[in-house]
């Protein structure tokens, strides 16, 4: 489902040391910044197969978001490849595209038109929508209104309705209340029975143990280790102490 060979992303860093308003704008005309290479991921090769729930995970800057943002396509690679068989739906960054000046039922149809929904599916889907991310009494209600955890669950309230064969997932039970959180889990748990192919960003080791029979470790935007689970996770904890 994913083939992962020799991926390799680089961002160029630039440094200046202009102070005026003068040599800033000299700068930009002869263009006399220096950069600095930054390796946010380097030669990282591995696998996943069909209906495998495999957990990615390592230190905030270890290169996790980085690989997902390329399998789904935000990103080029700067070298190698990534071969995916199969329609991918990234559940990356909850919310983007919200309008705060809109309400919360108008930002459920517009979330829902950029996720290739129709209006008349998602008038359909919408009780459902609500009842999941606990906003009943706020369908009518500005988003502003709403705390940013709120608009966190209401996002992966309408994204968990595109389901694919292949789910890049990316810390998206890092808001909301424990409530919703068993919810989210009750998700993952179908799609794991429903054999849905998933790579699985968390900081949360229990939850990665949880659902991942395999997990990646990454350090430095390396692929540092791969295995069973539990391995891993004593292996990263080892890693990081």
């Amino acid at each position: 489902m994913i083939e992962v060979e020799n991926l390799s992303k680089v961002f160029r860093l630039p440094h200046a040391k202009k102070k005026t308003l003068y040599h800033n704008i000299l700068s930009l005309a002869t263009r006399t910044y220096n950069y600095e290479e930054f390796y946010a991921l380097k030669s990282v090769t591995f696998c996943v197969g069909e209906g495998e729930f495999v957990g990615i995970i390592g230190r905030n800057g270890s290169g996790k978001s980085t690989l997902l943002k390329i399998l789904a396509g935000i990103y080029k690679p700067t070298s190698g490849r990534a071969k995916i068989s199969d329609e991918v739906f990234p559940l990356l960054e909850l919310g983007v595209g919200f309008q705060a000046d809109f309400t919360v039922r108008d930002n459920i149809y517009l979330y829902g038109a950029l996720l290739g929904f129709s209006r008349f599916e998602m008038r359909r889907k919408l009780d459902e929508i609500i009842e999941f991310a606990d906003l009943e009494k706020f369908l009518d209600a500005k988003l502003e209104k709403l705390s940013t955890g709120m608009q966190m669950k209401l996002g992966f309230a309408i994204a968990v309705q595109s389901i694919t064969p292949i789910m890049l997932v990316d810390e998206v039970l890092a808001v909301g209340d424990i409530v919703f959180i068993e919810k989210c889990m009750s998700v993952f748990e179908r799609l794991k029975r429903e054999g849905a192919t998933i790579l699985f960003v968390s900081h949360d080791l229990a939850t990665v143990q949880r659902f991942c029979a395999r997990t990646l470790v990454f350090a430095d935007g390396s692929l540092v280790n791969q295995g069973p689970t539990d391995d891993m996770v004593n292996y990263y904890k080892s890693l990081v102490a």
